[in-house]
C-alpha cells in the first residue's frame, strides 16, 4: 500500500511559512543562538543592525524598528501630535488597524473609497473625504494611504492632495514592504512609512513586528524616545509619554536572516503571480498592476460576480485548496467604525469589492504542479 499521498491529495498552504523555514533552518537557529549567548534581548546589537539593513534596501535615510506594524502607525500620528479634532483620511476597504490607530489617538478617521482594479485608496474620493471633514468642524492633518495586498497606491496622487491641503502622509505599507512605485520602494515616497512584519507579511518575523522610515532626523529621533515610554536622556526620565514599542532582539536576527533572501522571493512571487494570470485571467477578473510600480503580492487577490464566491471556496476546500477573504467587510459596516464619518457620496467600490474578493494561495514556495493544481481547480468550478 502505497503511504504516501498523491501529489492531487495534499492540502495546500495558504501561506507556506514552513519551507522558509526549512530552507533558513540552520541560518535561523544561528542566530537566535548568537542573541542567547549574548542576552541582549532588549534593543541588542542585532536591533540596529536590522535597522541599517532595511534603510538601506529601500534607500531611506532612517529605519526605526518596533513591536507591531499597528504600533508603527501609532507611533507616527503621535509623534506628529495628531489627537483630538483632527481628521485623517483612511480607506474603507482594509485591514481595521489603519483606522484604529487614528481612534487610538483621539482623533477622527474619515473613510474614503478605494479604486477597483487596484484595491488602492481613490485619490478623487481622498480629495473629497478632505471637504467632508471640514464640513465636519474637523481640521485634515493627515492621510494614511494603504499599498493594499502588496500593490503601490497612487503616490503621486495622494501626495498633491496633501500638498494641496497642508496635510502629512503616512504610508501604511504592511503588506508592501519591497515593492516599487516609479523607479523608487515605498519607504521613500511619504514623510513616514509603516510596515509590519507579521508571521504571514512578504517579510516577516516569528512574531510581531514592524519598522518606521522616514528621511526626517527630528521625526526619527522622536519615534526612537516614543518606542520607549518616551524617554529622555536616559529610561528613567521621560521627556513625554510614549509606549513600550520596541521589537525584540530574536525578530531583529531572524529578519536579518530573511533579507538576505527577500530580493528573491520578491521575483518568485512575481512568477506566481504571472502563472495565476495567465490561468485565470478568462474567468475571473484578476489584479492589475501598471508599468509604473511592481508589487510583492502579499495576497493574490481576483474577483468574481457577485454570489460566486461562497461555491468556489467550497469546491476549493474540498480539494484541500484554502483560501482567504479580505475583506468581507470594509471598515464602515464593522461594529468598532460604523460611527465614524465616511465620504460624501459613499463608498460603493469599498461595498462591491467586499461581496466579490478571493485570494488565492500565495507565497514564494508556491510549486508549479502545486499552482496548476490551484488553477485547474478554480476553473473547474467557475466554467465547469
Amino acid at each position: 500500500m502505497n503511504q504516501h499521498a498523491r501529489l492531487e491529495d495534499r492540502a495546500i498552504p495558504f501561506i507556506d511559512v514552513a519551507a522558509q523555514r526549512r530552507r533558513l533552518g540552520r541560518a535561523i537557529d544561528e542566530a537566535i543562538s548568537r542573541v542567547l549567548a549574548h542576552c541582549q534581548f532588549i534593543h541588542g546589537p542585532e536591533v540596529r543592525a536590522l535597522e541599517v539593513e532595511l534603510a538601506a534596501f529601500c534607500g531611506a535615510r532612517h529605519a526605526i524598528a518596533c513591536s507591531s506594524g499597528t504600533d508603527a502607525l501609532r507611533l507616527v500620528l503621535m509623534a506628529w501630535g495628531i489627537g483630538p479634532g483632527d481628521a485623517v483620511i483612511c480607506p474603507a476597504f482594509t485591514f481595521c488597524a489603519t483606522a484604529e490607530v487614528v481612534a487610538l489617538c483621539g482623533a477622527t478617521p474619515v473613510m474614503a473609497d478605494v479604486e477597483g482594479e487596484t484595491f488602492n485608496l481613490d485619490p478623487a474620493s481622498c480629495a473629497r473625504a478632505v471637504a467632508a471633514a471640514r464640513k465636519l468642524g474637523l481640521k485634515p492633518r493627515a492621510i494614511i494611504p494603504v499599498d493594499l495586498f502588496g500593490l503601490p497606491v497612487d503616490h503621486d496622487g495622494i501626495a498633491a492632495i496633501a500638498a494641496a491641503h497642508g496635510m502629512l502622509v503616512l504610508d501604511d505599507a504592511a503588506q508592501a514592504f519591497g515593492a516599487v512605485y516609479k523607479g523608487r520602494k515605498l519607504g521613500t515616497l511619504a514623510p513616514a512609512t509603516a510596515t509590519s512584519f507579521f508571521p504571514a507579511k512578504p517579510l516577516g518575523c516569528y512574531g510581531d513586528g514592524g519598522a518606521i522610515f522616514t528621511d526626517d532626523e527630528a521625526l526619527a529621533a522622536r519615534l526612537r524616545s516614543l518606542r520607549v515610554h518616551g524617554e529622555g536622556v536616559d529610561k528613567y526620565d521621560a521627556a513625554e509619554i510614549g509606549l513600550t514599542g520596541r521589537l525584540d532582539t530574536i525578530q531583529a536576527a531572524i529578519l536579518l536572516e530573511k533579507l538576505k533572501i527577500f530580493p528573491e522571493e520578491i521575483l518568485a512571487r512575481g512568477r506566481v503571480a504571472a502563472r495565476y494570470a495567465a490561468g485565470l485571467a478568462d474567468v475571473a477578473t484578476v489584479p492589475r498592476v501598471g508599468n509604473e510600480s511592481n508589487s510583492v503580492w502579499a495576497q493574490y487577490t481576483i474577483r468574481l460576480a457577485p454570489g460566486r464566491r461562497d461555491a468556489l471556496a467550497a469546491a476549493l476546500r474540498a480539494q484541500g485548496i484554502p483560501t482567504g477573504i479580505y475583506y468581507a467587510k470594509p471598515l464602515h459596516r464593522q461594529q468598532a467604525y460604523r460611527h465614524f464619518p465616511i465620504v460624501d457620496g459613499g463608498l460603493p467600490a469599498s461595498e462591491r469589492l467586499a461581496a466579490e474578493v478571493i485570494s488565492l494561495p500565495m507565497h514564494a514556495y508556491l510549486d508549479e504542479p502545486a499552482q496548476d493544481r490551484i488553477i485547474a481547480a478554480v476553473r473547474r468550478a467557475l466554467i465547469g
